[in-house]
């Protein structure tokens, strides 16, 4: 596979996470729609990885890490949503922690995370073309 198909396809499965939190959002499911969110970012931020590197993106969840290797320049409130989004992503994937996020993430505070989540895809996608 050429690195555009595999850019194309890390932007497609990213675009189709993110419509699919707007619909747990709409839903009422908002661990899934921080859940999403963190896999919508993580799928942008390695096919910006291959658009910089011609190489893969390391087998990581941590947005965190992942906007450091391509040394990406963020505010203090992004890097706020990033290491949140990344909590959501390893405590979603566990039962008992699911229910504990559940009881924490509002309607109101999962609808900011969506927001600022399209935000960030919209500058990143803008570096990719």
């Amino acid at each position: 596979m050429k690195t555009s198909d595999k850019i194309s396809f890390w932007l497609d499965a990213g675009s189709y996470d993110l419509k699919t939190a707007e619909f747990m959002q709409e839903s009422g499911r908002y661990v899934y729609t921080a859940f999403l969110c963190q896999q919508a970012i993580e799928k942008y931020l390695k096919a910006l990885h291959l658009r910089k590197t011609s190489r893969e993106a390391p087998r990581t969840h941590n947005l965190v890490y992942l906007v450091g290797l391509l040394e990406l320049e963020v505010d203090d409130e992004l890097m706020k949503l990033l290491t949140d989004l990344t909590s959501y992503y390893i405590e979603g994937r566990y039962p008992t922690y699911k229910q504990k996020v559940s009881m924490t993430l509002s309607k109101s505070k999962a609808e900011s995370i969506l927001d600022e989540t399209k935000g960030f895809m919209k500058w990143l996608k803008s570096g990719l073309r």
